[in-house]
């Protein structure tokens, strides 16, 4: 019972009360090398849903436009809100295609997830602005489909359909939330809904990395758990050729590019965007411009980043940096470049970019291109075997 006058407690972990039982009770992911494995313990990855587990996965509406069918798609992972996601592909197309994963990026905003990167008729007109600022002003995920491509676009947890309830939000969150509402008062700015959840959910990420932590999992392992149950679902939807999956992300979007190709053989090639330095890189001076996405604890002790990308089996992957990216410092990405060419495996494609911490149309047409090119109807590794490449 509470004292007379009093309110009680608010959930630290808002909409996701079922998340410690589901952790309590499910497996732990189970790689199939013991480099994956040791990276799925290492950020502590509950095991995810496998296609079967996944068939109840419904589609709720379907629209065609320019070209390019979507049809919105929800499933439910067994703790946490419904995940929401779209599936596009060409109009009219026959025959199995590849297929992508889109991961969205972070950005510091978990109102909306995926719908950043789909035609915003179709999902919130409200992500004009990332688009036109971190994609150029292109639908990434709606403009691949367009190249041929079957593509799954998934909100992760914590953003868009799988973001926490903050209506109500924990007591250090809402004593952030007050100091922004002050700044905002004093610049005369009434700010909307999405921008009050915005700044309550930046603040709250601190709040759901120690509750992962406490839970024996972390921030990037629950999102990695997430990005496995959707890439299933990929590889179980109509008119998808299981055997040709790829990943494609742009900044936090790549970073769970890279560990999803770790965790899982079913990708068979992947782009990193704007998300690839050296740990060393980023001390002193770039450690806060960077989310619990990039810095679990402990991660170091598996090798570096550009290490870690070569966990994966993919037959290849494309990194692409910026060189002017605000977020990386030009030294850590030249020697993440130099350690990945350094590699005899030659999986690995790195291209350098001019401008800042974005996925230009023009980067955005060499990943289509590479992922392409790998994932044609001969796979490059058995081309290479055969002395076709």
């Amino acid at each position: 019972m509470f004292a007379p006058g009093t309110a009680p407690r608010p959930s630290a972990i808002g909409g996701y009360e079922d998340w410690p039982s589901y952790l309590r009770t499910h497996p732990r992911h189970i790689a199939e090398t013991s480099a994956g494995q040791e990276l799925a313990d290492a950020l502590g990855v509950p095991a995810a849903p496998q296609s079967a587990a996944l068939s109840a996965a419904v589609i709720e509406s379907e629209a065609t436009h320019d070209g390019v069918t979507t049809s919105r798609v929800s499933w439910q992972l067994g703790f946490g809100p419904r995940t929401g996601a779209w599936f596009l592909r060409p109009a009219g197309a026959t025959g199995p295609l590849p297929g992508i994963l889109a991961l969205h990026c972070h950005a510091g905003i978990k109102s909306v997830g995926a719908g950043r990167l789909v035609d915003r008729r179709l999902a919130d007109p409200q992500v004009a602005d990332l688009q036109q600022c971190l994609y150029g002003g292109r639908p990434f995920a709606t403009w691949l489909a367009m190249r041929g491509f079957a593509v799954l676009a998934h909100d992760t947890f914590s953003w868009g359909s799988r973001r926490f309830n903050l209506g109500t939000p924990p007591r250090r969150t809402a004593a952030v939330v007050e100091g922004r509402k002050s700044l905002w008062r004093e610049a005369g700015v009434v700010p909307s809904e999405t921008e009050l959840y915005d700044a309550a959910a930046a603040a709250h990420e601190d709040t759901v990395a120690k509750a992962a932590g406490l839970l024996g999992t972390s921030f990037a392992g629950m999102v990695a758990h997430d990005d496995l149950a959707a890439l299933h679902v990929l590889a179980g939807l109509p008119g998808v050729d299981a055997g040709r999956l790829g990943s494609v992300g742009f900044s936090g979007g790549g970073g769970r590019s890279l560990v999803l190709a770790a965790l899982s053989p079913l990708v068979r090639s992947f782009v990193v965007t704007c998300m690839m330095t050296t740990y060393r890189s980023l001390v002193p001076a770039y450690l806060d411009a960077h989310s619990w996405l990039l810095q679990t604890p402990g991660l170091s002790r598996l090798g570096d980043y550009p290490e870690l990308a070569s966990r994966s089996t993919a037959d290849s992957f494309l990194v692409q940096y910026a060189l002017a990216d605000d977020l990386f410092p030009e030294h850590g990405m030249r020697d993440a470049d130099a350690v990945l060419g350094a590699r005899p495996t030659g999986r690995y494609t790195g291209s350098f970019w001019p401008g800042g911490h974005a996925f230009t149309t023009d980067m955005q047409e060499e990943a289509a291109g590479f992922l392409l090119q790998q994932l044609s109807p001969v796979p490059l590794a058995t081309a290479r075997q055969n002395g076709l490449s």
